[in-house]
């Protein structure tokens, strides 16, 4: 590969550990976030040709989520502006049985680049580095749809996927499916974190709306409310959102990573233990 890789969201979840894959191979990267040396931020696009100019590839995390409003049309104009500064391949992270990500996957795919979509469940480390860790870490938690299944994804296997599509050919115009390999409800997930690090931990099943008051009273940003609400009314156990697909297997030649298998790595770093 002659030029580099840009990595947007290359500090978050995922991209920071495609990053450190990039890194171990020895090639060449740039790391887009706000706090980057050429920044890149979603809402500021006069900024985005300095940050894009004289990449090969881009792996498109789009924050906080495809679903949002107003995410379509950054993404025509970030597609619009790789072709015109001839990119060759795009790589889209996207969500698992959204239907508005769906649109956006639609642009990259018929970009005319070399062009892959991940579409991922709801991410493991939701539980160790997101918004419902501090729930846990205050020791009772209460959720909405609390018996909804969901094959649970590992963000290491999605960077290692990524990393792989990236960094290899025959991979133009696929969508690969990313999840766990088995499913689980909220309720099975904190009794498996209790017992992991050894703590009390009580769940109560609630309702959306009780749900969406207290996440009013703690003052999220209109657009993240915007998408929890989204994310249990529309999406959590939606039809075929508890379907377990085999392309992590396939594409790394090994079983995706098992939510126990999260757990007991996880539980390691002391996070549920503070």
């Amino acid at each position: 590969m002659k030029k580099p890789v840009l990595v947007l969201g290359g500090t978050g979840k995922t991209g920071r550990k495609i990053v450190q894959h990039l890194s171990d191979a020895g090639l060449e990267y740039r790391i887009g976030s706000r706090s980057a040396e050429k920044a890149f931020d979603w809402n500021k696009p006069e900024d985005w040709p300095e940050v894009l100019a004289g990449m090969h590839s881009m792996y498109i995390s789009y924050q906080p989520d495809l679903a949002i409003p107003g995410a379509l049309e950054s993404i025509e104009k970030l597609v619009a502006l790789a072709q015109s500064l001839g990119l060759k391949k795009l790589v889209l992270l996207s969500g698992k049985g959204e239907r508005e990500a769906e649109l956006c996957e639609q642009i990259v795919l018929q970009s005319g680049l070399e062009a892959t979509v991940l579409r991922a469940s709801w991410f493991n480390q939701n539980f160790s580095e997101s918004f419902f860790l501090d729930p846990i870490l205050q020791g009772h938690i209460a959720l909405p749809k609390a018996q909804a299944k969901v094959p649970y994804v590992d963000t290491d296997d999605i960077a290692e996927v990524a990393f792989k599509v990236l960094t290899e050919d025959g991979h133009d115009q696929e969508i690969y499916e990313l999840t766990g390999p088995d499913l689980w409800t909220f309720e099975e997930i904190i009794d498996a974190i209790a017992k992991v690090s050894k703590r009390d931990l009580q769940f109560t099943p609630i309702s959306l709306s009780a749900y969406m008051s207290v996440m009013k009273e703690l003052q999220l940003p209109e657009d993240v409310a915007w998408l929890i609400h989204y994310l249990f009314s529309e999406v959590i156990d939606a039809p075929g959102n508890d379907f377990i697909s085999q392309d992590i297997e396939k594409l790394l030649g090994r079983p995706a990573t098992s939510f126990q298998e999260y757990l007991n790595k996880t539980v390691k770093t002391g996070v549920w233990n503070p």
